[in-house]
C-alpha cells in the first residue's frame, strides 16, 4: 500500500479547488510560519544543539532569524510580487494588454538537508507558500531533532489541508519521488540531486538542485594575513565546518603560506581557546558516518593545524585548513577573493579580475559567504553545483510558473485584416514593421 498517496490525493484537491490562490490565505500561512519560529525558538534551539552541538548564536544567525527574516520579507512584499507585470509591447499590440502573471504551479516537494536542517527547509517554504502552492515537506533524517521538531510542531501552524510533512530515509524518499509533483526543490549532493532529476524527468517535473560545490579562497600577497585569517577560520569552522560554501582550500603563494599559517593557529586559539573541543561555540560532526569520512582525510596530503579526533564526540581538529597551493576549479559554488581588506574596502583591481575570470555560484570579495545573508540576491549553484536560485523575491519566482499573457481587443479587425490571405510584398512590409521588436515577438494565428 502506497503511504503517500492519500496525502498527496488531498493536497492535490485543495490546490485545484482554489483556496491557495488568494493572497489572503497566503498571508497567513506566512503569519503561521513567523508564529511557529517564535513561539518554538528554545525548542528549537535544543534541538539544533542535539543534532550539530550549535551555540545559540549559531542557531540564531544562520537559521532562526534568516528564516524569519525571509518570512517578514514575503509578508512585505507579497501583494506587489503577486501583481501582473506589464511588459513593452510592438506596434501590433499597442491597443492590447501584454503582462506576466505569477501562478502556482501546483504541488510543489521541498527535500532539505541536515547541515542547516532549519534555514534549508523553511525558507524554500517560504517561497513555496508566498507563490501559492501546496506543499510537502521532507526534512533529513540525519538531524533527528530537528525532524521531530517540524513534524510534531509545525502542521499546527500551517493549514493541512494544503501542507504536510513526510518523514523516512532514503527508501521512502525514493518512493515518494515515485509520484508526479509540480515543482521539485532539493538541497544535498550531487550524487543524489542525479537520483532526483532522474525521477523528475519521468514526469517532465521542473527542478531547483541546490547541491555541493568546492569554495576556493584567493588570498592575495599584499593581504594582512591576521586579517584573513579571522576571516577565513570564522567562515571555515562555522557549524562544524559543515556549510556548502564554507571555504575548502586557500589559493596563494608560498610565501603568503609562511606568513598565513602562523597567523591561522593564533586565530583559532583566539577564537576557541587552547582546547577547541572543551569550547561552547564549535560545533559537531552530525553523525557517525560523516565522522568517519572526515577523519579518513587526516591520511591525506600534510596536516598543518589541528587533525585530533575524538569518535565518541564526533570531534575532529579540522584537518582541511590546509594552506596549499592548489588549482582552481573552474565552476565553484561559492568563490571569495581577498586583496587588502584593511585598506581598500572597494572592489580592487585583483578581486575585480578575479570576478571576470571565474565562474561560481556566488561571489565575495574580501570576506566569506557574507553574500547568504542578503535576501536581494539569489542563492544558487553553476553547472555541477546546482540548477536554479532562491532567496527573497528569487524564492517566490522561483515557485511561480511565469506565464505570459495577451489580452487582445475583439474589435479592430480591419487592423488585423494585413495578415490574413491574399498575401502581398507590401501587406509583409507593414506587418513586419507593426511586429518589429521592442523586445518582443509576435504568434499569428
Amino acid at each position: 500500500m502506497d503511504p503517500f498517496e492519500d496525502t498527496l490525493r488531498r493536497l492535490r484537491e485543495t490546490f485545484h479547488a482554489g483556496h491557495t490562490r488568494p493572497a489572503e490565505f497566503r498571508a497567513a500561512q506566512l503569519r503561521g510560519l513567523g508564529r511557529f519560529l517564535q513561539d518554538n525558538k528554545q525548542l528549537l534551539y535544543d534541538a539544533l544543539a542535539q543534532d550539530l552541538h550549535k551555540s545559540a548564536f549559531e542557531s540564531e544567525v544562520s537559521e532562526v532569524a534568516i528564516s524569519q527574516g525571509e518570512v517578514t520579507l514575503a509578508l512585505r512584499n507579497l501583494r506587489a510580487w503577486m501583481k501582473d507585470e506589464h511588459v513593452p509591447k510592438n506596434l501590433a499590440t499597442q491597443l492590447d494588454s501584454a503582462f506576466i502573471r505569477k501562478e502556482p504551479f501546483g504541488l510543489v516537494l521541498i527535500i532539505a538537508p541536515w547541515n542547516y536542517p532549519l534555514n534549508l527547509t523553511l525558507v524554500p517554504l517560504v517561497g513555496a507558500l508566498a507563490a501559492g502552492n501546496c506543499v510537502v515537506l521532507k526534512p533529513s533524517e540525519i538531524s533527528k531533532s530537528i525532524e521531530k521538531v517540524l513534524a510534531e510542531e509545525l502542521p499546527r501552524y500551517l493549514d493541512q489541508s494544503c501542507f504536510a510533512v513526510v518523514l523516512g530515509g532514503p527508501q521512502e524518499t525514493g518512493q515518494l519521488l515515485e509520484h508526479r509533483f509540480d515543482y521539485i526543490f532539493f538541497t544535498g549532493s550531487p550524487r543524489v540531486g542525479k537520483i532526483v532529476m532522474t525521477a523528475a524527468a519521468k514526469h517532465l517535473t521542473p527542478v531547483t538542485l541546490e547541491l555541493g560545490g568546492k569554495n576556493p579562497c584567493y588570498v592575495d600577497d599584499d593581504c594582512d594575513p591576521q586579517i584573513v585569517a579571522n576571516r577565513v577560520a570564522w567562515f571555515r569552522y562555522f557549524n562544524a565546518g559543515q556549510t556548502c560554501v564554507a571555504p575548502d582550500y586557500l589559493l596563494c603563494s608560498p610565501e603568503m603560506q609562511e606568513r598565513l599559517l602562523p597567523a591561522l593557529q593564533s586565530t583559532i586559539t583566539h577564537f576557541y581557546g587552547d582546547d577547541p573541543q572543551s569550547s561552547p561555540d564549535l560545533g559537531r560532526i552530525i553523525n557517525q558516518k560523516q565522522f568517519q569520512r572526515l577523519r579518513a582525510l587526516l591520511g591525506c596530503g600534510r596536516v598543518a593545524i589541528g587533525g585530533q579526533s575524538d569518535e565518541r564526540d564526533r570531534y575532529i581538529g579540522d584537518p582541511r585548513i590546509q594552506a596549499r597551493v592548489l588549482p582552481c576549479i573552474k565552476k565553484p559554488l561559492s568563490l571569495r577573493s581577498a586583496r587588502q581588506p584593511h585598506t581598500h574596502p572597494v572592489l580592487s583591481q585583483v578581486v575585480k579580475r578575479v570576478l571576470a575570470q571565474t565562474s561560481s555560484g556566488g561571489f565575495c570579495g574580501n570576506d566569506g559567504f557574507m553574500h547568504m545573508t542578503l535576501a536581494s540576491l539569489p542563492f544558487g549553484g553553476v553547472g555541477a553545483s546546482g540548477i536554479g536560485r532562491y532567496h527573497g523575491k528569487f524564492s517566490f519566482d522561483t515557485f511561480s510558473h511565469h506565464r505570459a499573457c495577451l489580452l487582445r481587443s475583439p474589435g479592430m479587425e480591419k487592423l488585423n485584416a494585413i495578415r490574413y490571405p491574399p498575401h502581398s510584398p507590401r501587406r509583409l512590409r507593414v506587418l513586419l514593421v507593426a511586429m518589429e521588436a521592442r523586445g518582443c515577438s509576435c504568434t499569428l494565428l
